[in-house]
């Protein structure tokens, strides 16, 4: 073997470009779920939210008889304290922490401090986080503490990182993957017959600019990419454990895979984050052909005068065998005919399952929020001014903005909202009564207020069927829609039921 085979050799066995790299990602996503939060967690959960964390810790403790079980059974920081202030001392503290990281500086300690300010966000959310992405975001933080020293931040530490955890990475990324192609195949016909991209793109929670393209291509094309995906989920993940070449390819499928994701919708910050663990299947002789040489020298210098960390290494062991324990029920549910998607086992999140887009809808239903100024809502002269969105469909000649990864979550809660009834997302009424205040902060959760100078006398919120429109339509139209009925009947701010429901909820003063 020459010295050039033996260099190649040893990059094909180094991680030290890979830990830089999934670091930087994941502490940019980090940054933005951070700057997510800070945004509309007031709004949400906050003293005046939609849905208060107070009243949801309150019944919480209730629940469990005692504020310490109700502490081990939903860890947060916010037990602490839950106000606004402490609300945005939070989200700005987590976000100035991500900052760092991606600035490259990252420790042991400064992971676990952001995987325990998230995880706090995560468990008084309630249904604004209730998605599979903030508890595989946990995850992915929790493995990401043991990568790298206990203390030494620099970008590239005197120890290298451990192949256990980057093993870790690689069985999220299998279960991950492997778990949302399973729940599609048994989930919905259309993913085993390969229509399902026929409706997906127009479907979708928050289309974007390219969604509408991808809706029309042709037929042939969007089976093909139905194929692709099964490729990706179904059959990537069983080679990320491989060998060299086929670990390579595995991962490279996997990250492609999310970069159509990407191209196609707003998932939040779902497919970036899924990048992270695929990552770990990329070596360094990988990175050396893509990244700054000025990194790859300095790469190759750490590991020239890297040292071993036998504390590191006995970690990364110990933390290999709990999360090998609390995958057992993650992967019974994952082989379960019966199996369930982005559920957690145990109360800190480490180990969960995940899917996405397990049944895939035929038809597009969006909620819209509706005021009016006039003295009668049932009046031939009521006009009727519609709440946009921040991203979620209304008008149909707005053009599908790309929002993601940012993540406006009162679209995402409609988009489920639409398919289910008032009774089932009570807090629309509070929304409702919110609105008949012009209330700033749930004002803050929509594109603009049509009603500046004073609230309007009545709300309502319609029922509409959305359809991409044809490309090049006469009209510039993006959308096409038609009424389907009232979601919500006209409310006023005396409506005797409104206000008797939002006092008995606690959302205002009995009084």
């Amino acid at each position: 073997m020459t010295q050039a085979d033996g260099a190649a050799k040893r990059s094909e066995e180094s991680y030290w470009l890979t830990r830089f790299v999934i670091l930087r990602l994941l502490g940019a996503v980090y940054a933005v779920a951070f700057l997510a939060a800070a945004r509309q967690l007031i709004p949400l959960i906050g003293e005046h939210g939609l849905t208060p964390a107070g009243a949801f810790l309150e019944r919480v403790r209730d629940y469990f008889g005692s504020a310490s079980s109700a502490f081990a059974a939903v860890p947060s920081l916010f037990w602490l304290g839950h106000s606004d202030s402490a609300l945005m001392l939070v989200a700005w503290t987590g976000l100035a922490l991500s900052c760092v990281v991606v600035a490259g500086y990252s420790n042991g300690l400064l992971m676990a401090a952001l995987w325990a300010l998230y995880l706090s966000i995560v468990h008084i959310g309630q249904d604004w986080y209730g998605y599979g992405w903030e508890i595989q975001l946990t995850e992915t933080g929790f493995l990401a503490i043991f990568l790298c020293p206990l203390l030494d931040g620099r970008p590239f530490p005197r120890h290298a990182p451990p192949v256990v955890v980057l093993w870790l990475f690689r069985w999220l990324i299998f279960r991950i993957m492997l778990g949302a192609g399973l729940i599609k195949i048994r989930g919905d016909s259309v993913w085993r017959d390969l229509t399902a991209l026929t409706y997906h793109f127009e479907t979708q929670p928050l289309p974007n600019p390219l969604s509408r393209w991808f809706h029309f291509l042709p037929r042939g094309v969007l089976k093909a990419g139905v194929v692709f995906n099964h490729i990706a989920e179904l059959t990537a993940p069983w080679f990320v454990f491989w060998p060299c070449l086929a670990r390579r390819l595995a991962g490279g499928v996997i990250v492609l895979f999310q970069l159509t994701l990407i191209a196609g919708g707003n998932l939040s910050f779902l497919n970036w984050l899924t990048i992270v663990p695929a990552l770990a299947c990329i070596d360094d002789a990988v990175w050396a052909k893509i990244l700054p040489r000025r990194l790859v020298r300095r790469a190759d210098r750490a590991a020239s005068e890297a040292a071993a960390s036998r504390a590191m290494e006995k970690a990364g062991w110990a933390v290999a065998a709990l999360i090998g324990i609390l995958s057992i029920q993650p992967v019974t549910n994952m082989l379960s005919p019966r199996q369930i998607m982005n559920t957690s086992f145990d109360p800190l999140n480490l180990v969960n399952t995940y899917g996405a887009f397990g049944s895939v809808g035929r038809e597009r239903l969006n909620v819209v929020f509706e005021g009016t100024d006039a003295d009668a809502s049932d009046s031939d002269r009521a006009v009727w001014r519609a709440y946009p969105y921040i991203a979620l469909p209304v008008d149909p000649k707005r053009m599908p903005m790309q929002i993601a990864p940012y993540q406006p979550r009162l679209d995402w809660q409609m988009w489920f909202a639409s398919m289910g009834t008032p009774q089932e997302y009570p807090w629309t009424l509070h929304l409702v009564w919110n609105l008949l205040h012009n209330d700033p902060g749930t004002l803050s959760l929509f594109a603009r207020n049509p009603f500046p100078d004073k609230p309007p006398r009545y709300v309502r919120a319609t029922l509409y069927r959305y359809a991409f429109a044809e490309p090049g339509n006469p009209d510039g139209l993006w959308w096409t829609r038609e009424v389907l009925g009232p979601w919500l009947p006209a409310l006023s701010i005396d409506d005797p039921r409104l206000v008797r429901f939002v006092k008995r909820a606690g959302w205002i003063d009995g009084s």
